[in-house]
């Protein structure tokens, strides 16, 4: 039997939040295994592979731009 995570987990195995896993499913960078709900909602299961390859989407990513009016 394969061992899966939720996508809360897989977020902090892989150093990302939630909502970035969230925008990579989106943007169909990464694609673990889906259990439909029924009610058109999703339950994402994370394999050690699956946070595999969502770790080399994080390390392909660019720096997005800095907030304006930041801390100083």
């Amino acid at each position: 039997m394969v061992k899966t995570y939720g996508t809360l987990q897989a977020a902090k195995m892989i150093g990302v939040s939630r909502i970035t896993l969230h925008r990579w499913l989106k943007a169909k960078k990464i694609r673990p295994q889906g259990i439909p709900l029924g009610d058109g909602r999703i339950l994402w299961r994370w394999t050690d592979r699956d946070i595999a390859r969502a770790k080399k989407v994080k390390a392909e990513q660019k720096p997005g731009p800095k907030p304006k009016g930041g801390a100083k």
